[in-house]
C-alpha cells in the first residue's frame, strides 16, 4: 500500500481524539489557518498539518509507547525539513481539549511564516485571559 492509500485509510478510520480535534481545525475554523489531516509528508503521514506554518500535530494513542524510537526518528526528520511537531496523548485531547487547542494556537502564532506579518500581542491581557484559539481576536488585524 502506498502512502496516499495509507493516508486515505487513516482518514476513514479516525480515532475519537482525531475526530474531536478535526472538528476544530477543519475548514479554516481555527483562526483562519488551513489544516490537512492524515497528510503525506516525505516518507511519513502526519495526523494534522498546517503547511503554511509548517506545524505538525500528532495524536498518540496507547500504541505510541511501544514506538518511541520510530516517533523520535520521525520527529527528527520532520524538524530537519523545517516542521515543528506537537504531540498530544489521545486521553489529554479527549479530557483537556481547550488546553490542547491553546497550545496549538500559541504554536501557530509564535512561528510566523516568511512573508507574513506576525500577530500583534493582545494588549492589556494577562496569561489567564488570552484570546480564544477559536475566535478572531489576537490575530494581528487592525
Amino acid at each position: 500500500m502506498n502512502k496516499h492509500d495509507f493516508a486515505r485509510q487513516l482518514r476513514t478510520n479516525s480515532t475519537d481524539a482525531e475526530r474531536k480535534i478535526w472538528r476544530q481545525l477543519r475548514d479554516r475554523r481555527f483562526s483562519g489557518f488551513k489544516f490537512r489531516r492524515q497528510h503525506p509528508i516525505g516518507p511519513y503521514v502526519a495526523d494534522f498539518v498546517c503547511l503554511d506554518r509548517r506545524l505538525v500535530i500528532e495524536l498518540d494513542g496507547g500504541q505510541h509507547a511501544a514506538q518511541q524510537g520510530y516517533d523520535r526518528n520521525r520527529d527528527g526528520w520532520l524538524a530537519v525539513e523545517g516542521y515543528t511537531v506537537l504531540r498530544f496523548p489521545d486521553n489529554v485531547v479527549l479530557k483537556q481539549t481547550p488546553v490542547v487547542l491553546e497550545v496549538i494556537w500559541k504554536a501557530l502564532h509564535d512561528s510566523p511564516s516568511p512573508g507574513l506579518r506576525p500577530p500583534s500581542p493582545p494588549v492589556g491581557r494577562g496569561k489567564s485571559s488570552s484570546p480564544s484559539p477559536l475566535g478572531g481576536e489576537g490575530r494581528g488585524e487592525e
